[in-house]
């Protein structure tokens, strides 16, 4: 099974006691749905994914099968701190109705996880899971770049088909390209990084932009694809302000502010993150109103 095009790594809904909020989760799927997008990554960082536990996975999971289209696919990120965790996370997500399984690094221990241990933890994990697994490479948050050479051993097994990328390095896009070989997917995880990545070869990107900007991250992987590279350009350039400020600036509050103002069910994150105040809400409304993604 093959994975290109745009997916959003979703937010998730919490409602005002802290709850997964089904019902908000199923609104936006069947808002994103009619947006060219490629899919949903559930349980992704900008999900809180180590906000949840295993049972709200599968349950996230579960809605998110069950109200997007049957041709959209659904990638579930399972990686725990133990390889037999995450394999019974996996597991778990694959009986849920997941598609893909999008597996972090672990983080703890990450000065005691050589090249070998890496191998063995993603190898045993593909060799037990009844879904694809994607390696996550996000060292913003695991403090631990995966090193290309372990994603190039790694891109032999039969059940490991491709790789989320966050770090922002084109070059080591470019090399992640050059020698895992074209049957191995290729996903920019970084809006900046996004273009050139695609322009490089990349399949296309799991983007916390698409939770807000869905339709035009869609536009911008069209038109790269097609050649058509000055007009992506300008609209990846609009978008950027946005892009940040729902990433580095403001995080997971910016993003759930930034959905609520565009109509749809963002809500409080999870404790103990605190909501975005009304200075960045006002900062952002004027990004979303600058990128024209919503009206004055």
């Amino acid at each position: 099974m093959a994975i290109s095009g745009l997916l959003p790594p979703i937010a998730t809904p919490f409602d005002a006691h802290g709850a997964l909020d089904g019902a908000a989760l199923k609104s936006n799927v069947e808002r994103w749905s009619t947006t060219g997008l490629s899919g949903y990554v559930v349980g992704g960082s900008n999900g809180e994914s180590v906000m949840l536990d295993a049972p709200e996975l599968e349950e996230a999971v579960r809605i998110v099968r069950r109200d997007a289209p049957s041709d959209q696919l659904v990638v579930a990120g399972t990686g725990q701190q133990s390889t037999n965790a995450t394999i019974r996370l996996t597991q778990a997500a694959a009986d849920a109705g997941a598609d893909f399984a999008l597996i972090m690094n672990p983080s703890f221990f990450a000065g005691q996880l050589g090249d070998d241990a890496l191998v063995r933890h993603y190898s045993t994990i593909a060799d037990a899971s009844p879904i694809p697994v994607l390696v996550y490479n996000v060292p913003k948050f695991t403090h631990a770049n995966i090193p290309v050479q372990v994603v190039a051993k790694l891109s032999a097994h039969d059940n490991i088909v491709g790789i989320k990328d966050s770090a922002g390095d084109i070059g080591q896009i470019i090399d992640l390209l050059r020698l895992c070989g074209p049957s191995f997917d290729v996903l920019i995880g970084s809006a900046p990084a996004f273009l050139a990545g695609v322009e490089a070869g990349a399949v296309g990107g799991i983007l916390a932009l698409a939770n807000v900007a869905p339709a035009e991250c869609v536009i911008i992987w069209r038109l790269a694809v097609e050649g058509r590279h000055e007009e992506a350009r300008r609209i990846h350039s609009a978008l950027m302000p946005i892009g940040r400020a729902i990433t580095t600036s403001f995080g997971i509050a910016g993003l759930k502010a930034a959905l609520d103002l565009l109509g749809y069910q963002g809500g409080p994150p999870r404790a103990p993150i605190l909501p975005a105040t009304d200075d960045a809400r006002r900062t952002i409304r004027m990004l979303l109103q600058e990128a024209s993604l919503l009206s004055s």
